[in-house]
């Protein structure tokens, strides 16, 4: 419900923003115009009293995130994967966010552990610590299993939390309408369409099972991937306010000195970490999308260890190979063919200037590939690609805006393991080596052999389609209806389409 309580909570919002000095922040990163910035300000200011402090030692949007509570910090953290909203500053900014909370009591997560999975936890677990971590959605356990001896992470919901979020979800949403209905230069951000993002994603978090499957795809997919290791969850042991996996040791990535005395090779890890992201974008369309230093950690054998699951991203085949072919013309400096590729997938509207649109792009490419090697910046070219997308027309594609958010936040990872990576030359071949798999004769012979697979799904059904339209076409035309195409039409295509699926079939086998 929509009410003055959700009114109440936006005045105690925006005063706690005027109260940190993050107004000025926010509003300057959407390109709010002077009268708007002017209007927040006045209506803040009375409420200034109202507003909460934070912690005065973080910058303004992050103390003012932190301090309104669960929900904020965890929109701040979804914010931080639009930049095309919040700008590359402040979105890099709150990719930073720290949703670290009080834990609550050992006992009570003991209890809920009990209630959700129907278990003495005594019993099942011969040691259950204290909260080794607590975020805003969920506090972790270290514990080990009674029968096995194995150390396994608890993950264990807040009690409460989905009813504080459905309130606080409620008032971004009346936020929303109002800044939609209010201010008309917002309506081109899509507020209402970015709450409603969120709130997908926070009912996502607080359901652990969506968790725990994501985290099971993820290690399936990249199970032979050398360097790397992913927890695998314990499903015996997991429910929707619980998620139980193997516990994980290992040396965070943040910590240099750290890396640096276990004998790591950080400029190995450094490449490590951007190609495996690409590998599992590309090739399997479903990547770890918050791939900070926090979740991140090096084994002793010098693997890579993935944790924390709650936000991935998914591509669609087709997604993909339209990034990679952007990817490798900016890498060729085929500019030319980068504008082709967005007029044919549609991201840019047909009627716009190709050669135009191409020339756009040379600028956005050629200042980067003139730079020295260190001082390539994935966000820089990601700022000026924004831009001229924007003037072009192009929409906001959310599965893109996530890729190109993770693919900041690992490149800012690679150069803390190594300043001097360059992450044309390591993106290279990961790219170079799907476009020979994927765009080509072996892909359209692949894609025709499941085209073969999809008719004969439909074979028993075949003769009925064939017999209806021949019906349809011996019956005299109706008044006014539009003429249907010949039968032969019908018949022609559908024997074209299946000569070629089993030709694409037959092809695909001898691949």
């Amino acid at each position: 419900m929509r009410g003055p309580h959700n009114l109440w909570r936006l005045i105690r919002t925006l005063a706690t923003m005027e109260r940190t000095g993050a107004i000025g922040v926010v509003l300057e990163a959407m390109d709010a115009p002077p009268r708007l910035r002017i209007a927040a300000r006045v209506l803040g200011w009375p409420f200034k009293w109202l507003g909460l402090k934070g912690d005065p030692a973080l910058p303004p949007a992050t103390r003012a995130i932190t301090a309104l509570g669960p929900a904020y910090i965890k929109f701040g953290q979804i914010l931080s994967t639009r930049p095309d909203i919040v700008g590359l500053e402040l979105s890099q900014q709150l990719t930073m966010l720290q949703d670290r909370l009080p834990p609550f009591d050992t006992a009570l997560a003991k209890r809920m552990v009990a209630q959700e999975l129907d278990i003495n936890v005594d019993a099942v677990f011969s040691e259950f610590s204290e909260p080794v971590a607590a975020a805003s959605i969920a506090q972790v356990h270290r514990a080990r299993l009674a029968e096995t001896g194995q150390e396994v992470a608890v993950k264990v919901l807040r009690p409460g939390i989905e009813k504080a979020f459905a309130r606080d979800i409620d008032a971004f949403h009346l936020a929303a309408g109002l800044m939609e209905a209010i201010v008309p230069f917002s309506r081109r951000l899509r507020p209402s369409d970015v709450v409603a993002h969120f709130e997908g994603v926070v009912q996502g978090e607080l359901d652990l099972r969506l968790e725990a499957a994501s985290a099971a795809e993820f290690a399936a997919n990249t199970e032979a991937d050398a360097g790397m290791a992913v927890p695998r969850p314990n499903w015996g042991l997991s429910g929707r306010q619980v998620m139980t996996l193997g516990w994980a040791e290992g040396v965070g990535l943040a910590d240099i000195p750290a890396l640096d005395a276990a004998g790591h090779d950080r400029v190995a890890l450094g490449s490590r970490v951007l190609s495996l992201f690409l590998s599992h974008a590309l090739r399997d369309g479903f990547f770890h999308a918050d791939m900070h230093q926090g979740n991140l950690k090096v084994a002793a054998n010098g693997d890579l260890v993935f944790y924390d699951f709650g936000i991935m991203g998914r591509l669609d085949e087709y997604t993909r190979r339209v990034y990679a072919e952007i990817l490798i013309g900016f890498i060729r400096r085929d500019y030319r063919r980068v504008a082709e590729v967005h007029f044919e997938a549609g991201y840019v509207p047909a009627d716009r200037d190709i050669d135009e649109f191409a020339r756009a792009l040379r600028v956005v490419g050629e200042p980067i590939f003139g730079m020295d090697a260190t001082r390539i910046s994935m966000a820089r070219l990601l700022a000026y690609l924004f831009e001229v997308t924007e003037r072009f027309g192009m929409e906001t594609r959310t599965e893109l805006i996530l890729l190109q958010r993770t693919m900041v936040v690992v490149e800012g990872v690679a150069r803390t393991l190594d300043p001097h990576i360059n992450i044309w030359k390591v993106a290279h071949p990961v790219v170079e080596a799907y476009i020979t798999r994927n765009i080509g004769p072996m892909a359209l012979a692949r894609d025709l052999g499941r085209t073969a697979r999809v008719l004969a799904r439909f074979g028993p059904r075949l003769p009925a389609m064939v017999e209806g339209a021949l019906i349809r076409q011996s019956e005299p035309p109706k008044p006014a209806a539009r003429p249907s195409h010949p039968v032969w039409w019908v018949l022609l295509g559908a024997g074209l389409v299946l000569a070629g699926g089993v030709a694409g079939a037959l092809v695909a086998e001898l691949l």
